[in-house]
């Protein structure tokens, strides 16, 4: 036997070292209410790697995020892990606890998917777990995971409960609107008090609009006039003053959640009558509707080359004695950014014509327009066919000529039409003291 040994010993191999498992150190905590337990990101990664070094494991990078794991691929770190994995940068990954991993079926999916295709070699937690492409290991993980899963859920329905409670009774469940306070004492955090420095400025702001016909710019700038901020120091944007103005709370009615159809009486101080609320509510509609429902064709393409605000516009009837009616639209800034900005207005012909005389000068999304080209094609072959009972029409795409088609749409197309064209530009519009240009 000896013999055999030292004949075969030059063949004999040493038993393989398996390779060492490089580690992702990955430490996550969520904002939420879920991780109010959970040590902060900074001491995870400090008791981790001093696990580490105790138990020599090696580390070759390091990631942390604050962000919630109850929904699929919405953690941009996580993301990146998974990636990497792939590419091969490391196979092992260091955290906390399995539910920092995953608290959904979709992302704890994609890490045993890297598992079966032998990927990722292992997952450590700081609680001396270990998971490893066994199948015995890869169950457990999964029940942790779905365990840490369903107690989220279960989490989401008791706060819906408990919300839906707090609104039977009364309670405001939400931060407290402008002009009232929530209370301090944490017993009674749905409770709201009436602010003895707003609620009165809240007040003025309805009888203004219902009594003095003030719009919500009238009604903004006078706010800026007295100086009126909300708890938090900031003033009230255009925005959320139709919103205050259009909210039910302020005289005694709430609605929860937004657009549910559930409906509460709530027990805080009503700010004003439900008469005055439903007077503003008038007022504002009237308004929105004489400004807000006309359609025009060049809103939204276009910036203020001054103060970069947005570029509105409003159109003008003129009357002639012969009873004929004019209709003129006119664009300028919005001055949402500068109330004083004198970037001036353009009549919507005048603003036509210097858009085509552009045209010639200005690089276009080709494709874009060949595609107009060729339906507007074979919606005329079909008028001729089914129409005029004309056969035999050609007309090719490459037969019309891009900017003289263009030219065509911006002064005889439709609104829509003149707003596809636009899109096909490749440079931003600006308008400047009655003149446009492309940025």
């Amino acid at each position: 036997m000896e013999n055999i040994q030292q004949s075969f010993g030059g063949l004999a191999t040493k038993p393989s070292i398996p390779a060492r498992v490089r580690y992702c150190l990955y430490a996550r905590k969520s904002t939420e209410e879920e991780d109010k337990q959970i040590l902060s990101i900074d001491s995870q990664i400090k008791e981790m790697e001093k696990m580490a070094r105790e138990q020599e494991l090696d580390i070759v990078v390091m990631k942390k995020e604050s962000h919630s794991a109850k929904e699929a691929g919405q953690r941009p770190v996580f993301n990146e892990i998974v990636e990497e994995i792939k590419q091969g940068k490391f196979d092992g990954i260091l955290t906390w606890a399995p539910d920092r991993i995953s608290r959904n079926a979709g992302d704890l999916g994609r890490i045993v998917d890297l598992m079966d295709m032998g990927l990722l070699k292992e997952i450590r937690t700081y609680g001396g777990q270990k998971f490893s492409n066994n199948p015995n290991e890869k169950f457990l993980l999964m029940i942790l995971g779905s365990q840490a899963k369903l107690e989220n859920d279960n989490k989401v329905i008791n706060v819906k409960r408990g919300l839906r409670a707090r609104c039977e009774m009364g309670l405001w469940p939400a931060p407290a609107p402008v002009g009232y306070l929530n209370s301090k004492n944490k017993d009674e955090r749905c409770v709201v008090t009436v602010d003895p420095h707003r609620a009165s400025t809240i007040k003025k702001m309805f009888e203004k609009v219902a009594y003095e016909g003030y719009s919500g710019r009238k009604l903004h700038k006078w706010l800026q006039e007295i100086r009126f901020t909300t708890k938090s120091g900031k003033p009230l944007t255009l925005g959320n003053i139709y919103l205050t103005l259009r909210c039910h709370f302020y005289y005694g009615t709430f609605e929860y959640p937004k657009k549910s159809g559930q409906w509460y009486t709530g027990r805080h101080t009503p700010i004003i009558t439900k008469e005055l609320f439903d007077k503003v509510q008038e007022n504002i509609s009237e308004h929105a509707m004489s400004t807000y429902n006309k359609e025009f064709a060049f809103t939204k393409l276009m910036t203020c080359g001054l103060c970069g605000s947005g570029v509105t516009a409003s159109e003008k009837w003129k009357h002639q004695q012969n009873g004929n009616t004019h209709r003129y639209v006119y664009y300028g800034c919005c001055k949402h950014k500068d109330r004083n900005c004198s970037s001036g207005y353009i009549r919507e012909d005048e603003l036509i014509e210097q858009l085509a005389d552009i045209i010639d000068k200005i690089d276009l999304n080709e494709i874009g327009i060949k595609q107009k080209i060729k339906d507007e094609i074979e919606r005329h072959k079909r008028f001729n066919t089914d129409v005029l009972g004309l056969k035999n029409i050609s007309v090719k795409v490459a037969d019309v000529d891009i900017r003289n088609y263009a030219k065509h749409v911006l002064r005889s197309g439709s609104n829509t039409d003149k707003r596809e064209i636009l899109d096909c530009l490749k440079s931003k519009i600006t308008l400047a003291h009655k003149q446009i240009s492309l940025a």
